[in-house]
């Protein structure tokens, strides 16, 4: 990654860089813990997976719902004071968070403590804009890739240590949790610069720092509305599958913890050889617009196959192929949205997409969480634990039909080959 680095970041800008993604790569090793363990402890203050489905939907529900609210504000907030205060309030916020989930007793404590987690969730917005800030418009796709490596490596060291300690006590990955956030506060407060320069920020706008006036504000640019669509259907479909992978392993193949870190840590590897390698690659040879619609078909694709998997080989083939495929995605979309955005407004523009991605997790968790809870307990006409993936699969199909219209066509290559806006 380091070589990477170089490739893509001016050497005054490389040591800020590799902290910020170690910033980043700590945060998600965070996040990764709780997600093999966070259903069970759930499910254990339910007391049975029916009834724990439906309520870790809704929880899920509001930790997104308040992502929604707050990103576009926490977005803006760093278009006027800078990223590096909005990255330190996320991370300090995050790991109160993290502490009082550990100590969680009721249903209703952690729905609270989550709602108050998903208020500090600033810190990937802030993020993208800081490395909108230091990199060159022609190179900001392989630069957002960047962000997939330390996700992915996160995804890598935390879901399988959280299954590790999850085995030990379902509460020992919040403690673990809130440790490496308070280890990241203290990398970030010595060591991260700021990024955005005084003469670069733009006044505070309570109209711009709401999801509605966000979404105006960069609805004044056509291939991201274009591209705010197409992100609508795939983030639903990314969501159901997200909210009931340890649900739907639980059930169909009697998978605990182990098992849930081990296909995750998986998943982790291949986002880093996907937004770490293949889109540094594929950007030059096919460009960000091919790249679009690639990866669209083969999300669907690998969707449809988890709906109806009945073995665990083949759960793995779709998964990495869906990783390897629609993960070259989300580096390539933003990269055409970043260019046709002025600099000034890079922070409100991560804020409007973070809010767009956390909206979907408000509404696509308690459907997919509730339709799977339904289909595996006693009303259920018949089982069907693959009900979320169902869902996944006609979501990509909208996107693909929105993608394919020729005026979105048409605003999306046009963003794609348009210099950046300044």
């Amino acid at each position: 990654m380091i070589g990477l680095i170089r490739r893509l970041v001016e050497p005054s800008q490389q040591r800020t860089i590799l902290v910020l993604l170690a910033t980043l790569t700590v945060n998600m090793i965070g996040i990764g813990l709780l997600m093999p363990v966070l259903p069970d402890l759930v499910e254990d203050l339910a007391g049975d997976i029916s009834s724990g489905s439906i309520a870790y939907g809704w929880i899920v529900a509001a930790y997104a719902l308040m992502q929604f609210f707050f990103s576009p504000l926490l977005g803006a907030l760093s278009d006027r004071f800078g990223r590096r205060p909005i990255l330190l309030f996320s991370l300090a916020g995050l790991g109160i968070h993290y502490l009082l989930m550990a100590v969680a007793p009721t249903l209703a404590f952690i729905t609270i403590v989550r709602i108050f987690g998903g208020m500090m969730g600033g810190s990937i917005g802030a993020g993208s804009a800081y490395i909108a800030d230091i990199t060159p418009p022609e190179k900001r796709a392989a630069s957002f890739g960047l962000i997939g490596i330390a996700f992915g490596i996160g995804f890598i060291i935390g879901p399988g240590l959280g299954g590790l300690l999850g085995e030990i006590d379902v509460r020992l990955p919040f403690w673990a949790a809130a440790l490496m956030c308070a280890g990241n506060l203290v990398i970030a407060w010595k060591f991260l610069p700021e990024s955005l320069p005084k003469e670069n920020r733009r006044p505070f706008r309570f109209r711009d720092a709401n999801p509605v006036g966000a979404f105006i504000l960069v609805s004044r640019y056509g291939a991201v509305v274009a591209l705010m669509a197409v992100f609508a259907f795939t983030q639903l479909a990314e969501r159901a599958m997200e909210s009931t992978w340890v649900l739907f392993t639980k059930f169909r193949f009697d998978w605990g913890p182990v098992e849930v870190g081990i296909s995750l840590l998986v998943v982790g590897l291949l986002i880093v050889f996907s937004e770490g390698y293949l889109v540094r690659v594929l950007v030059p040879r096919i460009g960000e617009r091919r790249m679009l619609f690639g990866g669209l078909v083969v999300g669907g694709t690998c969707m449809l196959i988890l709906t109806f998997a009945s073995s665990v080989w083949l759960v793995y083939l779709a998964i990495s192929f869906y990783v390897i495929g629609w993960g070259v995605v989300g580096p390539a979309a933003r990269a055409i949205a970043s260019r046709a955005v002025p600099r000034t407004e890079q922070g409100i523009l991560n804020g409007a997409i973070t809010s767009l991605q956390t909206a979907t997790g408000v509404i696509a968790p308690p459907i997919a969480a509730g339709l799977f809870g339904f289909f595996v307990g006693p009303d259920a006409p018949f089982v069907f634990p693959g009900v979320p993936f169902l869902i996944g699969t006609l979501m990509f199909i909208a996107a693909i039909a929105v993608a394919r219209a020729p005026r979105v066509q048409r605003a999306i290559a046009a963003g794609a080959t348009a210099p950046a806006a300044e």
